[in-house]
């Protein structure tokens, strides 16, 4: 790789990348097949240039703000703020040896944003218009119903997604205790149909909590309950298994979430594991890696579906013309309307990116966000 180029007189210049860490109680406990949790963090990332500052962020352990200022803040500050390709090149080749899948990941994902932030603030457009639209309403699906909530939570959730903001398809969690909680399973996927009524799509999410055969078995039901979406039946690492259970039931099979670099994906993909594939900026490689992944499921005949963060991702989605639709996660979704002004409004199920022109992704930081989330200042060597 050539190496790194500065910026030359009359270019902007990445000068600082720093970082903060917050964290946010969910709102009510949370939990999917393999996981439950009470509280979500965000580790988001300043991009500064002279007076202008890019924002990006992802969700995950506060040790992912080590890796930013430790191995990664170097390696881009002082290169030229247009060049986010190459800022994204030497990232991906300085943690070499710490092993990028995973926190890692995460912490490139999180520069990368706010790097398409800066440049797009540099030069005074929406994120959508410099990197160019296909459309300019991007669908959502309201996305929760964890295996936490009880049936009164649960309906009162979809209920306000379908009926109060009039969204067209919503998700809940199934495979409950890594799946051995079935009966209430099928009770929650019934309860959710009856609640939110014949027309509005029915997604499940079983977070790999199912074995092959208990996936394939369910597929009968959530057909007769109208469910089109199938995601995670089995692990995502289990390709040939997600294959299978694509081939046996008729809703969708996605997966696609814990892709960390653009390989994984391609292997996905060959084994013919999904209908449509997921992939989360947060993790991938942000907003760069993203497009290239939209890219490769495009040559492939797939569609791509955000996964999480609908703000990281609404600009990105609005210029691939594959794109299937966002997950507007509950928790997400709250996190970031305590965090930051300019938050999209998901009514009628879709949100409108760059609509109110405003500059790079349209959020900036509440003035009030330390005050509302749990707030840790980071140095260059992570959080103290």
């Amino acid at each position: 790789m050539p190496a790194a180029r500065p910026a030359a007189a009359g270019e902007p210049s990445v000068d600082e990348i720093t970082c903060a860490v917050y964290s946010a109680p969910t709102d009510a406990p949370e939990g999917d097949a393999t996981l439950t949790w009470d509280a979500t963090t965000l580790v988001l990332v300043r991009a500064r240039s002279g007076t202008v500052t890019g924002l990006g962020y992802t969700y995950g352990a506060p040790a992912t703000a080590h890796v930013i200022g430790d191995r990664l803040a170097g390696v881009v500050t002082g290169r030229c703020a247009w060049d986010i390709p190459a800022a994204h090149e030497a990232m991906n080749r300085a943690v070499r040896n710490e092993g990028r899948p995973g926190l890692v990941a995460g912490a490139i994902s999180a520069v990368d944003i706010a790097l398409w932030d800066l440049k797009a603030r540099l030069l005074d457009l929406p994120l959508t218009r410099l990197l160019g639209a296909v459309r300019h309403e991007v669908p959502v699906y309201g996305s929760g119903g964890f295996t936490t909530y009880g049936a009164e939570r649960q309906d009162a959730q979809l209920r306000e997604w379908v009926h109060g903001l009039g969204m067209p398809r919503v998700k809940i969690k199934i495979g409950e205790s890594w799946g051995t909680r079935e009966r209430r399973d099928r009770e929650r996927v019934a309860q959710a149909r009856r609640g939110i009524g014949a027309e509005a799509e029915l997604y499940v999410d079983a977070n790999g909590g199912y074995t092959r055969k208990q996936a394939v078995r369910l597929g009968p039901f959530l057909a007769d309950h109208g469910v089109t979406w199938f995601e995670e039946p089995v692990s995502s690492d289990d390709l040939t298994g997600l294959a299978r259970v694509r081939a046996a039931v008729p809703a969708d099979v996605t997966a696609g979430e814990y892709g960390y670099h653009l390989p994984y994906f391609e292997h996905m993909i060959a084994a013919g594991a999904v209908d449509c594939l997921q992939a989360d900026a947060t993790r991938c490689g942000g907003i760069t890696a993203w497009l290239r992944v939209a890219a490769l499921a495009e040559a492939s005949g797939l569609q791509i579906s955000g996964h999480c963060a609908p703000h990281v991702h609404a600009h990105a989605a609005a210029a691939v013309p594959n794109l299937r639709h966002l997950e507007w996660f509950h928790d997400h979704a709250r996190v970031e309307h305590l965090l930051f002004d300019g938050a999209l409004d998901p009514s009628g199920g879709t949100i409108r990116p760059g609509a109110d022109a405003a500059p790079g992704h349209g959020l900036t930081l509440r003035p009030d966000s330390e005050a509302a989330l749990r707030h840790r200042a980071v140095t260059s060597g992570g959080p103290r």
